[in-house]
């Protein structure tokens, strides 16, 4: 059968099938988690009538309001949904798969890039690197900091992470955001709308939240009470994962500062995989899988790229699970809508310090490159050119200024 002969009346699908329609999503979905909540509108609440308007709508502030990647979060809900937990795990592998097979390649290939070319190349991978966390920042400042208030947040966690030298610089800037957001943010809202249902039980809504917190805190101690390489790359993924709000570009400082600061890989390899990473489709989490395969500790290879993707999607699903069933009171609380407000405007001053220093600082070197980032950029903004074609831009411009 295929994905066209479902029936959507019967309110049930097969895991199979939802696998087939999400490997489809996979493999066509460019743009990042924006463009990707707009294609799961069209094919669900339109084309397949799965959920309705005010449901998805409802589902995606959950998503929102959650760290982790919102689109595969809402892609994992709409899977459970419509065919059970299999489906949900059915709905997270195509939509991953496609992408982290595309860096992992990538990542095999990238040592073979030598000479003039593959400089070149590599290079031009980087240069995408600064326009796209440049828009990304542009965008998100323009959405969550529009007054006063939330622009100061914003920018006192960027001057906390660039003038400190501490690891828990991010976190911190972070947790001191949603603090202030329930001081200075506390304006009226319109009250939430819609409800969504799940075949989540509040029982084990329970048991995910004390699993999610569970990690965050035993990891680091397992990591240092056995010295495993292999719990420090997950320890490292699952952190990184567990405190992306706001986006997924804000990934990108978590995870340099738990990848090229202790040596494992160096700041030249993390941006020409983060530039690669616009070049597929999917979500942009499948990062993981190029830095698990390439990074210096073992396991790496095949085996580091499936523990990063368990490691960075993990934390996500399971605060995704553990907030479905309380999700609907919850989110109609004053200072909560007030916290994340903060939460919200640090992650723009995170992102912005991350474009300047590594983004920014270990690529940009000349006129040229900037010349070819603004170029980027403007695509990107202005445009509205695919981030595919920037990367392919950048790409040949980056060989071109190589050879000449």
């Amino acid at each position: 059968m295929t994905d066209d002969a479902i029936d959507e009346n019967t309110g049930t699908t097969s895991p199979a099938e939802v696998l087939l329609i999400f490997l489809r999503l996979g493999l066509t979905c460019f743009g990042g988690p924006i463009a990707h909540i707009g294609y799961f509108r069209d094919e669900f609440v339109l084309r397949r009538k799965w959920i309705d308007e005010h449901a998805y709508a409802d589902l995606v502030a959950l998503c929102q309001f959650l760290p982790g990647p919102a689109s595969s979060q809402v892609g994992f809900s709409i899977g459970l949904m419509r065919a059970g937990y299999l489906g949900a795990l059915a709905a997270w592998t195509g939509f991953t798969l496609p992408s982290a097979a595309l860096l992992v390649l990538f990542a095999f290939g990238a040592g073979t890039l030598t000479g003039p070319v593959g400089a070149g190349l590599l290079h031009g991978l980087k240069l995408t690197a600064v326009a796209i966390v440049a828009q990304a920042v542009w965008g998100m400042a323009r959405n969550l900091c529009p007054d006063r208030e939330r622009a100061s947040i914003a920018v006192v966690a960027a001057l906390i992470i660039l003038f400190s030298t501490s690891s828990i610089a991010q976190i911190g800037s972070i947790v001191l955001g949603g603090i202030a957001g329930l001081w200075l943010c506390r304006r009226e809202a319109p009250s939430p709308s819609g409800h969504v249902e799940m075949p989540v039980s509040r029982t084990l809504g329970l048991i995910t939240l004390a699993m999610f917190f569970g990690l965050l805190a035993g990891l680091p101690a397992l990591r240092s009470l056995t010295g495993s390489a292999g719990v420090a790359l997950f320890d490292a993924f699952y952190r990184s994962g567990a405190l992306v709000f706001g986006g997924g570009h804000v990934v990108l400082p978590l995870l340099r500062e738990a990848f090229v600061a202790p040596g494992w890989l160096s700041d030249d390899a993390f941006l020409a995989g983060y530039g690669a990473a616009q070049a597929v489709p999917g979500p942009l989490f499948t990062f993981a899988a190029y830095l698990g395969t390439v990074v210096s500790p073992e396991p790496h290879g095949l085996a580091g790229a499936a523990l990063g993707l368990i490691g960075i999607f993990l934390p996500g699903i399971l605060i995704l699970l553990g907030a479905l069933p309380f999700w609907d009171s919850f989110r109609r609380r004053a200072d909560t809508q007030a916290m994340m407000r903060g939460v919200n405007a640090a992650v723009v001053g995170v992102l912005g310090a991350a474009l300047y220093d590594p983004v920014w600082t270990s690529t940009v070197h000349t006129a040229r490159d900037f010349g070819i980032a603004l170029v980027g950029f403007v695509l990107l903004v202005s445009w509205r050119a695919p981030p595919l074609v920037v990367v392919a831009i950048s790409a040949a411009t980056g060989v071109a200024m190589a050879l000449i």
